[in-house]
């Protein structure tokens, strides 16, 4: 079967709502379009700024969404279908993980990121948010924390529940983070509800600041604020499914996945109100233009935007010493341009943007910064990709 055919069939079945169906063409296409398998060994890359080795780790798993690293460098792993599974970088021996939740799995939904705690070595907590259904055939983002004891979640305790739930199999969000603080970051989408990312009163287009209980910060901006949740930290977005932080200073970027093009990179701040839907870069799908522009007073512009749009998900931002050229950039993963976006920074302003293994094909779902300085990537094919330096 070609691509192209595979494509059509995909986009057949997306359009008839057929979820077995579209699973089917989607592992069909990602199996062709696989990249890089685990057996064959490093590759090097040439690019500009940075030569660099990319090793595949594994090639086992089945839509991975988002993954962290534990103290001892193995790596927690997310599946969509609901499983959670610990990676030995050494090896690529898989251990599943017992006690995951069940998940809403149709659509978009799924098991979806997964956070170690910063002080996990003493209090062996992991947060994963989830799309759930709740109520009458209503679907919802739910973050939930656990006590990780060797292969086992225990000890329950829920820590964030968007409202209001509604029926939709997307834009559940859903990216964890802590800042230097320690608290919680949780980006929430829109569900399609876009009318809703300029209501205070709902969960929906939010990103959240909790402390790692799920309790709130007394300093949140909209505490004591009439209508207001009292989690929200910033506004407007339509879904964000990527947080990275500048340990150094603090910044936190969120980045977005826009409509037809708009995809979005915003740096973050107490109170600000990021504009979807009434402005925005893209388009409706098909065309057609939505809100009043791309800019308005007292909306937000992002640092960088993506026209075309590369159907963004991860992001992390690097500060190691294993690839000095690429120290201070974003990275940005992109499943509909098969690639990793680099956006370079100065101060607060994005400066260039370079892509980085469109070559391989792999829909890149995430990324992070190892605990060895290497940058580590995830692909929906379902593949760890180590990117390190050319010895």
């Amino acid at each position: 079967m070609t691509r192209s055919t595979i494509l059509t069939t995909l986009l057949c079945v997306v359009l008839a709502g057929c979820d077995a169906l579209q699973h089917q063409a989607l592992k069909t296409y990602m199996a062709v379009e696989k990249g890089l398998d685990a057996d064959e060994g490093t590759e090097r890359v040439e690019t500009t700024a940075q030569a660099f080795n990319i090793t595949a780790l594994t090639d086992e798993l089945e839509f991975p969404w988002g993954f962290d690293f534990l103290p001892d460098g193995k790596m927690l792993i997310t599946e969509r279908p609901g499983r959670l599974v610990l990676l030995n970088p050494s090896n690529g021996d898989i251990t599943p993980i017992k006690g995951v939740p069940a998940v809403y799995y149709k659509g978009q939904g799924g098991l979806l990121d997964v956070l170690v705690h910063p002080e996990f070595a003493s209090n062996q907590w992991v947060y994963l948010s989830a799309a759930v259904e709740v109520g009458d055939a209503l679907q919802t983002t739910r973050v939930v924390r656990y006590r990780l004891n060797a292969d086992t979640l225990s000890d329950a305790t829920m820590i964030f529940e968007a409202t209001p739930a509604v029926k939709s199999n997307t834009h559940f969000g859903s990216a964890l983070l802590f800042d230097n603080s320690g608290h919680l970051f949780i980006t929430m989408g829109d569900r399609r509800q876009r009318h809703l990312a300029q209501d205070l009163g709902t969960s929906l287009g939010k990103v959240f600041r909790l402390h790692d209980d799920g309790g709130i910060p007394a300093d949140n901006p909209f505490v004591g604020t009439k209508g207001a949740l009292p989690g929200i930290y910033s506004w407007g977005h339509r879904n964000p499914q990527g947080l990275a932080i500048d340990r150094k200073t603090g910044r936190i970027w969120a980045l977005e996945h826009g409509p037809q093009g708009g995809d979005e990179i915003n740096l973050l701040r107490p109170a600000v109100n990021f504009g979807w839907p009434v402005i925005t870069y893209g388009e409706e799908y098909g065309g057609g233009a939505i809100g009043e522009g791309t800019e308005k007073p007292g909306m937000e512009q992002p640092i960088y935007y993506y026209v075309p749009s590369i159907g963004t998900a991860g992001l992390a931002y690097y500060d190691g010493d294993a690839l000095p050229a690429w120290r201070g950039s974003l990275f940005a993963a992109g499943l509909r341009s098969f690639s990793v976006s680099r956006v370079t920074l100065e101060g607060d302003r994005a400066t260039d943007e370079e892509r980085l293994l469109e070559s391989y094909r792999f829909r890149a779902r995430n990324l992070k910064q190892g605990p060895d300085g290497n940058l580590y990537l995830l692909t929906e094919n379902g593949g760890i990709i180590k990117i390190s330096p050319v010895e």
